[in-house]
């Protein structure tokens, strides 16, 4: 469901009658005349509904997490803000951007749209940004060929599968983060897509290894051996970005993780 469509559709229909009222209908009640409802409803929900789109569009967009590839980072029933403004400026509904301000990073935790269906939204982690070379080889990430800090922590209980995993402090890019390995999971990457720019991409038993195009990111989850990610259907592209996660408001299951994140 495009949400931003919806809202557009309906800041359009409730201005017009709002307008419409305001040049015409109005000079035509007598004083004392209530408006009709058919004016008083589209008016009285114009204004919030203009609101709700420009936050939404501009500034903040709320997201929910819908699956565990993200795990530990973010699990599933968080309710996420994601920062539409910075990566840029963007008009809304078709997404073009208008305005640069800053690219995304190495680190970073992204909401994009999906590039098989650009009507879903996915959220991963920048990887890999336009002209890296990214190697996820025998689960262990190398970024320009030096491999990213990787320190043990303490076994990760994943209450959606009921099984410890084992959990790692990896650094990518600035930011220090937790991810987990499932190490009886094998390394050869399953699934493979075709992608656009696949021949960029190098797989064998032991993972993948992969040139990142210009105007592209490459895209993992922190949970590695259970996300379908950049390695399974390929790059980001820069037109798909919707904005970089930052905060948690709400998970009915874990009152407790209210402004968790960064």
């Amino acid at each position: 469901m495009n949400f931003a469509l919806i809202l557009f559709i309906l800041l359009c229909i409730t201005g017009t009658f709002a307008l419409a009222d305001a040049l015409w209908f109005r000079k035509q009640r007598k004083d004392g005349d209530r408006e009709p409802w058919w004016i008083e409803y589209p008016k009285s929900f114009f204004p919030v509904i203009l609101v709700v789109f420009f936050l939404r569009s501009f500034l903040f967009e709320p997201f929910k997490i819908p699956s565990g590839s993200m795990i530990p980072t973010l699990i599933i029933g968080d309710f996420i803000l994601v920062n539409k403004f910075t990566y840029g400026i963007r008009i809304p509904i078709i997404n073009k951007k208008v305005i640069d301000i800053n690219q995304p990073k190495r680190g970073d935790v992204m909401v994009f749209r999906y590039p098989e269906d650009p009507s879903l939204d996915y959220i991963k982690r920048v990887v890999g940004t336009p002209g890296d070379t990214i190697a996820y080889t025998n689960k262990r990430l190398f970024i320009n060929g030096i491999e990213a800090v990787h320190t043990p922590l303490p076994d990760y209980l994943n209450r959606e599968r009921i099984s410890y995993s084992k959990q790692y402090r990896e650094k990518t890019g600035d930011v220090e983060h937790a991810i987990l390995i499932e190490e009886d999971a094998p390394d050869a990457v399953p699934f493979i897509r075709q992608f656009p720019f696949r021949e960029n991409c190098n797989y064998n038993t032991a993972g993948v290894i992969c040139k990142v195009p210009a105007g592209h990111y490459f895209m993992m989850g922190d949970n590695r051996d259970n996300s379908a990610d950049s390695r399974v259907w390929g790059f980001v592209p820069d037109e798909n970005i919707v904005g970089r996660a930052f905060f948690i408001w709400f998970n009915f299951g874990e009152l407790k993780r209210f402004g968790g994140f960064q």
